[in-house]
């Protein structure tokens, strides 16, 4: 049975209208629209990394309106405090007392753009509110409102000044998200469209197809996708074996394989699914395991990348039956 057959349809009927808003005014990239919604279905956070101009900032603030959700961006610089982030405890002269100050993490949808400009310390401060959200200020506990999702923003071709994200830090993203130039039909529909002038006031025209309420039923619905014991088994499988191969010095970890079950699950959902079959797999294994795999050096100076590492590995995994 499809969701649009049971009690979930309306749901499903929001979830494709969304997807439809964001694909008229985020023109091409389709793939990495599915792997964002992907992600905030599964209530992960995304690292996304492409070169500068590719509308890594126009797609949150086309989300965030059309799900009527709070959004915040910070730029992260060498001199970002771990209070820029988190936000801070503020004296009060008038009344004697201090007061909170919170900091642009208090959001549904944060962009968090170059994060790896920043060093440790700084990028350290995300690490509770992604995994726990929550922020604690002087001792207080401060919860993050849901539904809650970072997207951060890292370049490739620039290294001068960069810190690189340590291990814990990226492990903490649900997907990385790898964002390439657009084809030249999809280009050529942009620069139509700015040279008109019409996606400023796209924008701002813009009206949410979906509340706030409706995105965490959709988030709770993505739970109750059925997972085959077949399906699990061939999630251990490729799991398993980033630890058992020449060119990987250190294999994703078991988080590797609740991430991908979760993530198949939000992507049978997306497909009007509900359950998983091995095509959701197959689509989700290089964003959710491209991260949490560390090459050999003498294989990552020959150039082989984690992509390619995992597609060979895929195609040594026999696929279960449907």
């Amino acid at each position: 049975m499809s969701i649009a057959e049971n009690d979930n349809s309306k749901a499903y009927e929001d979830l494709s209208k969304l997807r439809e808003s964001i694909q008229a005014l985020y023109i091409g990239q389709k793939e990495v629209i599915d792997q964002v919604l992907v992600s905030f279905l599964a209530k992960g956070h995304v690292l996304l990394e492409g070169v500068p101009g590719l509308g890594k900032t126009l797609l949150v603030k086309i989300i965030a309106k059309l799900i009527d959700a709070e959004y915040s961006r910070i730029q992260f610089t060498p001199d970002l405090m771990p209070a820029d982030v988190t936000g801070h405890m503020l004296y009060d002269h008038q009344t004697g007392s201090f007061k909170i100050n919170k900091g642009p993490v208090f959001t549904n949808l944060l962009l968090t753009d170059e994060i790896n400009r920043s060093p440790a310390k700084t990028q350290a401060a995300l690490l509770e509110v992604m995994e726990e959200m929550q922020v604690t200020l002087d001792g207080t506990p401060l919860r993050i409102k849901a539904p809650f999702m970072v997207l951060a923003t890292q370049n490739p071709i620039e290294q001068e000044g960069t810190y690189n994200l340590p291990e814990a830090q990226l492990d903490r993203f649900l997907l990385k998200i790898n964002i390439d130039y657009p084809n030249e039909e999809d280009e050529a529909k942009l620069l139509d469209v700015i040279a008109k002038g019409d996606l400023k006031v796209k924008l701002e025209e813009l009206e949410h197809v979906m509340d706030i309420e409706s995105v965490l039923h959709l988030q709770e619905q993505c739970k109750k996708v059925l997972v085959d014991d077949s399906i699990q088994k061939y999630i251990l499988d490729i799991v398993r074996a980033t630890r058992d191969c020449d060119t990987i010095s250190y294999g994703a970890g078991p988080r590797g394989g609740i991430s991908l079950i979760n993530c198949c699950r939000a992507n049978a959902l997306l497909q009007n699914r509900e359950y998983v079959i091995p095509d959701d797999v197959k689509a989700m294994v290089l964003p959710v395991l491209r991260h949490r795999i560390i090459i050999s050096p003498e294989y990552e100076l020959a150039g082989t990348t984690p992509d390619s590492i995992l597609l060979g590995l895929m195609n040594k995994i026999p696929v279960p039956r449907q």
